[in-house]
């Protein structure tokens, strides 16, 4: 007998199951069914005329239901639930207009690899193929719309394609490097009688991908000998769950370590060995562009990672990269496709031990003159607003941050973990966004942080987070616009143009939704952030104040 005969075997509760499936089981069941049998617990989304069979099958279903207000946030929900949990986030949504509102948020979930399944009706299916029939919600090529954004589209036609459809996406958005993925399935095949029998047993197992061990025999062999190696890790460590392999790495060859801005977390902060997150300094780029051996894990050192592609690494760089079009897209290097964890066990196996007492010297010489730096740019106020939010928020509570001067600041001086917008860059993330890690774990508080500008995209979820009673915190920085823009527009043309906002009273916005809030100073936010997250649901603090940021350095 085979090991497979034995997997293939149904057990009699299946056959039963098969033989006599419960009525009233429709398409869309076969979708939560599926779901289910993949292991999801939790599904965010918004209903729509042409979805509504995937809505009544969750009637049916154990599933928990988030539903927000706007379809882009609940795109924003889903990613951040995948980015704290690990897994598959589905993402409910209708056709048309329904389905095209996702789009800034499943570009911020490429962008940042976050796993989330997205789920789209369409018009019934003899409307399908391009032709102007006039069906509501009616496009010529939905799909199409999604192509250029998502890891994988996968289309259905019949309720028979449906469990396979669902479970090849799966597997798609949690193979390295995880991403969004779709499928579109019609409205009548999701409304019309489902005679299939009960989907029990989904098998959509994520590949693993595995770097070529001649290149990891290099590598080993490269940074074993290095003078002056040091590490730059990405958002790929974090994602792979890989910070202790990360650690055990830099410890063996006492190389010191700067942390991108999604990669933020992937090492311990106050380490010897960390240079912790001044991806915008100049000291901190001088200081890896004369590394004789850099490795590089889990960036495609972009903009944001380049000090605005101003960095020009002198030496040999080693990129471990999940995905295939970012490995050596901006510098040449010895690149291993590969996923972060699996890259880093297998240079753990091989790579010599080396030691270097100046490494922790010339990473306390680093960050002295980055402090130097700072200092003199009269800048007292940002940074202790940064402490007074650090200090407030429990040291296991997740923080998401939306695109604001606070965030920004965040990225480079904030102690630890954090999650923001920075992958794709739109406004409207940090809330939305916390609804989906406080879903994920309604015991700890969460924390949001915005602007006034980046607020008003996600005003609707107030609503949102009232009616599921979630522990979210917002921090609303009011600077009267779009503070970012203000700067940048006065610092290229004198003056600004379109970034001044008239906005709402927040405090009384919030009351109207039946959330507490408080207007807040400097010098109360601390208290104020804490008696917010330590009481249950969801509350408002809004801090009036004009930001600054620090000066640049690649200019």
């Amino acid at each position: 007998m085979h090991d497979h005969d034995i997997v293939l075997r149904p057990s009699q509760a299946q056959v039963r199951a098969a033989l006599d499936p419960p009525p009233g089981r429709i398409g869309g069941d076969l979708v939560v069914e599926t779901l289910r049998g993949l292991g999801a617990t939790t599904v965010f989304g918004l209903p729509g005329q042409h979805a509504l069979g995937m809505f009544d099958a969750l009637r049916r279903s154990s599933m928990a239901y988030v539903g927000l207000r706007v379809e882009n946030n609940a795109g924003f929900a889903a990613d951040a639930y995948g980015r704290v949990t690990g897994e598959a986030a589905p993402l409910l949504l209708s056709t048309g207009p329904g389905a095209l509102m996702s789009l800034a948020a499943l570009q911020e979930a490429a962008a940042a690899s976050a796993p989330v399944l997205a789920i789209a009706s369409q018009v019934p299916t003899a409307g399908l193929g391009g032709g102007r029939h006039g069906h509501l919600h009616e496009l010529r090529d939905q799909q199409g719309s999604f192509r250029d954004v998502v890891k994988s589209v996968h289309t259905v036609r019949t309720q028979s394609q449906i469990p396979s459809a669902i479970a090849a996406a799966w597997e798609s958005a949690l193979t390295a490097p995880h991403g969004p993925v779709w499928v579109e399935i019609p409205q009548d095949v999701l409304l019309a009688e489902a005679r299939l029998p009960v989907v029990t047993a989904v098998d959509a197992t994520p590949r693993d991908l595995v770097p070529r061990p001649e290149l990891t025999a290099v590598a080993a062999e490269s940074l074993t000998r290095a003078a002056r190696p040091a590490i730059i890790a990405g958002g790929g460590v974090v994602r792979a769950d890989a910070s202790g392999k990360l650690r055990a790495l830099a410890e063996r060859l006492d190389a010191p370590v700067v942390t991108t801005f999604g990669g933020k977390g992937a090492f311990p902060w106050e380490h010897p060995l960390s240079l912790q997150s001044w991806m915008e300094d100049r000291h901190t780029t001088d200081f890896l562009e004369d590394a004789d051996v850099l490795l590089v894990v889990g960036s495609g050192l972009g903009e944001l990672s380049s000090n605005y592609h101003t960095f020009r690494p002198r030496g040999r760089v080693i990129q471990i990269e999940a995905d295939l079009g970012k490995l050596e897209s901006n510098h040449p290097a010895l690149g291993i496709h590969a996923d972060a964890r699996i890259a880093l066990s297998a240079l753990l196996e091989t790579v010599g031990e080396r030691t270097d007492p100046a490494a922790a010297d010339s990473v306390r010489t680093v960050l002295a003159k980055v402090r130097e730096r700072l200092a003199g740019q009269g800048l007292e106020t940002e940074q202790r607003i940064l402490a007074e939010v650090r200090a407030a928020l429990p040291r296991e509570a997740p923080s998401f941050w939306d695109m604001t001067i606070l965030a920004y600041w965040a990225w480079s001086a904030w102690p630890g973990a954090l999650h923001s917008a920075q992958g794709a860059g739109g406004l409207g993330y940090a809330f939305p966004a916390a609804i989906g890690a406080a879903a994920a774990d309604p015991t700890r508080p969460v924390l949001a942080v915005s602007g006034d500008g980046g607020a008003m995209y996600s005003l609707a979820e107030l609503a949102t987070a009232k009616q599921y009673d979630l522990p979210v915190t917002w921090l609303i920085v009011d600077d009267g616009g779009y503070g970012i823009l203000r700067e940048y527009m006065t610092d290229a043309f004198g003056e600004a143009t379109a970034t001044e906002l008239a906005r709402p009273d927040f405090v009384a916005l919030a009351g109207s939704f039946g959330v507490p809030a408080v207007r807040t100073s400097v010098e109360s936010l601390q208290e104020d952030l804490r008696k917010a997250l330590a009481a249950p649901g969801p509350s408002v603090v809004v801090l009036p104040a004009v930001l600054r940021m620090f000066a640049p350095t690649h200019r």
